[in-house]
């Protein structure tokens, strides 16, 4: 019998009841850092990111209704205050809620690749939501990428390099949740692992 699922009215955000632009100081209580997964699916990476590093805000925006569901369950079991799901679409999200220069990190792990080149225009890794996701950074902020499929990591990679005056490659260091040969830790990650495909990472700091 499956576990029935449970709301938490402290972790999850409802896309509707959002005006203006985010104030993260009222939405976590507090002010600190914030870390925003773009893609949460279940939670995996938000309930071992934030158990570890409690100073640190992390919001999740998942659109699968079912994944955000569990994640909003799993987060809540854990009792994690520093944690907080939208279920919404990212890239609208971002344009119209999010301030200047006032997120530290992006984490973009496994983003459908929409393989079909008709398809493509519906990427999330774009031109202009990468100009989005650099807009909300602090300068030092950091976007850290992950990938299985190869050629969307070179449309990534040549996205990254049309902001070259703007951002540094840096090295993407694991994530606290992965084990010794894993880099995110995710649950999509230790499928492609297993089904022994490659893993390719990127990550970029903000300079200006």
């Amino acid at each position: 019998m499956s576990r029935i699922l449970k709301d938490y009215p402290s972790v999850s955000l409802k896309a509707e009841d959002l005006v203006g632009t985010l104030d993260f100081g009222d939405i976590f209580g507090r002010e600190g850092p914030v870390h925003i997964e773009i893609g949460s699916g279940k939670g995996t990476f938000l309930v071992s990111q934030a158990g570890n590093f409690g100073d640190i805000n992390f919001l999740g925006i998942e659109w699968a209704r079912k994944y955000y569901r569990y994640a909003v369950d799993r987060i809540g079991r854990w009792g994690l205050d520093n944690v907080r799901i939208i279920r919404t679409d990212a890239a609208s999200f971002i344009a119209e809620f999010l301030g200047d220069e006032s997120v530290e990190c992006f984490h973009i792990y496994f983003p459908d690749p929409w393989p079909k080149k008709r398809h493509h225009k519906r990427r999330f890794l774009c031109a202009g939501n990468f100009e989005q996701l650099l807009r909300c950074l602090k300068v030092g902020g950091e976007i850290r990428i992950a990938t299985d499929h190869a050629e969307y990591f070179e449309a990534i990679q040549e996205t990254i390099v049309r902001f070259g005056d703007r951002v540094e490659e840096i090295a993407l260091p694991a994530t606290a949740g992965a084990i010794e040969g894993e880099i995110t830790g995710t649950n999509y990650e230790r499928k492609y692992i297993k089904d022994e495909r490659s893993i390719n990472t990127i990550a970029v700091r903000k300079i200006r």
